[in-house]
């Protein structure tokens, strides 16, 4: 059904095999900072009549890799879909955030949430097969979905937050209700993302963007068990494939040491983490165990000169290490990225530079390594 997989150097870095260069690929890389996006939106009308069209959803989601020679796809979508599929209401006015017209405010509202039909949420499917199709094995397609804490954030708060003060409430005052939510959300992510899989994604991303916001014990209770009850229900062979399984917690590098124990391959790290300590933590030896990392340079050095870019994105590769060259077994491996996703204001040039010097700089490690 679909073509065969012309660069898997996303892939493979995934399962921590060797790499000819380190792959990259950017957190909103289909996004505002392009203008032929800004046009394509035009066009539909609104972004959701963006995400909710099968061939403007497979439009914007190629047109970076139109541009730059990324190494993976990822879906163009929403996190808040499923929300939405639960009756919640999501909508986006031209130059705000998302909003819920039905927030969980209220012990009815929450006892009344369930698992949607994924038939609602077909779109998103037909899009996944689409891309992938459109692709034709030029490189993989990621799918993806939030986590179901930061989901809960926007389904309590109603939109974006400054302080988080409705769902913070709701989790110490009433537990029960937001353990309700948080088991719905889990159960609904990991059957979302099945669906993904099938549709033809060849890696699945779960993004705790609030994660960070939580203290200690709450991140543990609330994102991090919920995050792994996904993982648990993950399909993790398709078609006689395995499915790479990514988690990204924004602000999440406190607890990389209990991360390490989640059922995934890949851990995204923003950029106050530290990739070499990362690496030694929880990156594992050649032959052995561990996580791969993604990340995780601050998406403001885009806003520097070109000289400066170059520069800021061979620190980060050196900052990771020696890069694992042996291709008879795995070891640490990088997967290049943002901390966080690209800002609307990127010059798109900018992101050249970036892209070029990646592949530059990596493969320049790579020879110079004392095991090439």
């Amino acid at each position: 059904m679909f073509a065969p997989l012309q660069n898997d150097s996303f892939l493979r870095a995934c399962r921590r095999q060797a790499t000819s260069h380190t792959p990259v690929w950017l957190m909103r890389q289909a996004g505002r900072y392009l203008p032929e996006y800004c046009a394509t939106r035009a066009k539909a009308g609104s972004f959701m009549g963006l995400a909710t069209n099968t061939d403007f959803a497979t439009e914007v989601t190629l047109q970076p890799l139109e541009r730059y020679p990324l190494d993976a796809a990822i879906l163009f979508s929403d996190i808040l879909t499923v929300p939405d599929a639960m009756g919640l209401g999501l909508s986006f006015a031209q130059g705000e955030g998302p909003k819920f017209a039905h927030p969980l405010r209220d012990e009815t509202a929450v006892k009344k949430l369930q698992v949607p039909d994924m038939a609602k949420l077909d779109y998103v499917f037909k899009a996944v097969t689409s891309i992938r199709k459109a692709l034709n094995g030029k490189v993989p397609l990621i799918g993806f979905s939030g986590s179901p804490w930061t989901l809960a954030c926007y389904m309590v708060e109603g939109a974006g937050s400054d302080d988080y003060r409705l769902v913070k409430t709701m989790m110490y005052q009433r537990p029960d209700l937001m353990h309700h939510i948080l088991a719905t959300n889990a159960d609904s992510v990991a059957a979302y993302l099945n669906a993904q899989i099938e549709a033809g994604a060849q890696a699945v991303m779960i993004f705790d963007s609030w994660g960070g916001v939580l203290a200690d014990a709450a991140f543990k209770e609330f994102s991090l068990a919920y995050t792994q009850r996904v993982l648990a229900q993950l399909k993790t062979h398709h078609d006689g494939v395995d499915i790479p399984r990514l988690v990204f917690t924004k602000g999440g590098a406190l607890w990389l040491d209990q991360m390490a124990n989640l059922d995934c391959q890949v851990l995204g790290l923003d950029w106050t983490a530290n990739l070499a300590k990362a690496r030694a933590l929880v990156g594992g030896s050649v032959g052995g165990p561990g996580k791969a990392l993604q990340g995780n340079i601050d998406p403001n050095v885009l806003f520097a000169g070109p000289e400066q870019i170059a520069n800021e994105v061979r620190k980060t590769l050196d900052s990771f290490g020696t890069p694992h060259t042996d291709a008879t077994q795995t070891g640490p491996t990088h997967i290049f990225n943002l901390g966080h996703g690209i800002s609307q204001y990127t010059p798109p040039e900018h992101v050249a530079v970036l892209v070029e010097t990646v592949h530059q700089h990596s493969k320049f490690l790579r020879q110079n390594s004392p095991s090439a």
